[in-house]
This record gives structure tokens, sequence and C-alpha cells, in this order.
């Protein structure tokens, strides 16, 4: 697997060899003075603009191929949600070690192959549920927006909208990186667990997939070392993994749909 490297101005960027993982560059990257105004920033600017930021990740960075043995898993458990919930959608693996996925406003969903590796199918559509909800919810927007705001380019942005597109190499990679720092608050998590809930439930998947991945996310969060650490990180503004896994244990009994015998042994 390959590092993940953020480019940030003249620094190479985000997002092989198979004992790399996500290098991000920490470096300022210059001050802020104008950000991007509230007004008018509408999920299709966010969708221009995330657009824009991901192509830059998929052009300089490890993407698995079609015929890799990751992208061939993801494509038969996941290839059917090419068009979900009135977004259209496009996913690629990421081969690197670090443990996540994200999802962003154009409908690009991105899945990290070490994350893969610790999870189930059933597990990981939950975890992808959870990112396509947080672009049906119009998190993704709002951490877009708040990208442009922190990154290097807000002074480039300034009251426009749209216009990552327009950005240059290392502006691209400075946006990238605050995408990628981006976190969504408590409440915004909670609801993109239900939406990962109801898509689990409406598809007929097996929704002990969501809690088990939450209980698999809990193991993992009292692991130590470098990359256990960076992984507690983000997981510090999620809410308590083992209480999230609880709150689908509660919809699942409820549902009738809990099964005993599906909970993954750690």
């Amino acid at each position: 697997m390959k590092k993940m490297a953020l480019s940030l101005l003249a620094m190479a960027m985000l997002l092989g060899t198979a004992n790399a993982q996500l290098k991000i560059n920490k470096k300022a990257i210059g001050s802020v003075s104008k950000g991007v105004k509230a007004v008018a920033y509408s999920d299709a600017d966010a969708a221009r603009d995330a657009a824009a930021a991901v192509k830059w990740m998929d052009d300089h960075n490890p993407v698995a191929p079609a015929n890799d043995p990751y992208t061939v898993r993801l494509n038969k458990i996941f290839g059917k949600h090419q068009s979900e919930d009135g977004l259209k959608l496009n996913y690629k693996v990421y081969k690197v070690v670090d443990i996540n996925a994200f999802a962003c406003a154009d409908g690009s969903v991105r899945v990290f192959s070490s994350l893969m590796d610790l999870m189930s199918d059933d597990e990981l559509l939950a975890v992808i549920g959870h990112e396509i909800g947080h672009v049906k919810n119009h998190d993704s927007k709002d951490a877009m927006k708040a990208a442009l705001t922190r990154s290097a380019v807000a002074d480039a942005a300034g009251s426009q909208s749209g216009v990552a597109a327009a950005l240059t190499e290392s502006q691209l990679g400075a946006l990238a990186e605050a995408i990628m720092d981006s976190k969504h608050s408590r409440k915004q998590e909670t609801d993109a667990d239900s939406y990962s809930y109801d898509f689990m439930k409406k598809h007929g998947y097996n929704v002990m997939g969501a809690y088990n991945a939450f209980m698999t996310l809990a193991s993992l969060s009292g692991n130590s070392g470098a990359q256990a650490s960076k992984f507690q990180k983000m997981l510090s503004s999620h809410p308590d993994s083992k209480q999230r896994a609880e709150e689908v244990k509660q919809k699942a009994q409820k549902d009738g749909l809990w099964k005993e015998a599906d909970i993954k042994k750690l």
C-alpha cells in the first residue's frame, strides 16, 4: 500500500508500498483572511468544488485499478448503488494503511483498503451508508464550505462559489487537506448513523453490519501506537462507538432484526 500524501503549496499531497500510511502535512498553509461568505453557497457549488478536489486526489494518489481485489470486492458489494437516493455516486479504493472512508458533495465515495481489511461486507455497507448520509443531510456541503474557509485558498475563493476547478495544483492540495481535516458535529454523526441503519434496512442488508462496524471501531480505539493515536483523534469528534452500537441494537430489536448469532467475535 502507498502513502496517501497531501500536497500543500510547494509540498507533496493527499492520500504501492505495503507499509505506507496517510500523510497530512501539518505545516502552516498561510493566513485565512476572507474565507467563503455564508451567502449563496449551495449544494451545487459544494459539488463542483468537491469534484475538483477529489479529481486532484485521484490523479495524484494510489487508486486500486479495476482488476485489483479491493476494487473487485467493492464492486461486488456496492456496485448496484451507483445511483442512490437521488445521488449519482462514483466510488474508488485508496490503497493506504489508514482506516477511513469518506464521501463528498459531488457523490464521490472513497474507501481505504485498510478499512476493507478489517470489516465484513455488511460492515462496509454500513460505513458507506453513513457517509452517504452526510451528503444527503447536507453535512458535506457544510464541510466543503468550512474547508474553503480554513484553507490557504480562502483568499482565492473570496466571496465566489464554485471556484475550485480554477485553482492551482498547490491550492487544490491545500483544499484537499482541509477537506480531510473537516469534522462533523456529534448530531450530524448521529443523524448519519440513522441514515446508515435505514439504508441497510431499506435494501435488505443485515443491519447487524452496522452494529458490528461500531464494535470494530470501538476495539480499534483501545489500541496503542502512532497509527492508533491518529485513529483515536479522528474518532474524538464522534459519539462513543459502543453507544452507537447500542443504539443500532435497540433499533434492530424493535424492528425484529436483531440476530445474536451474527455478533462479530473480536
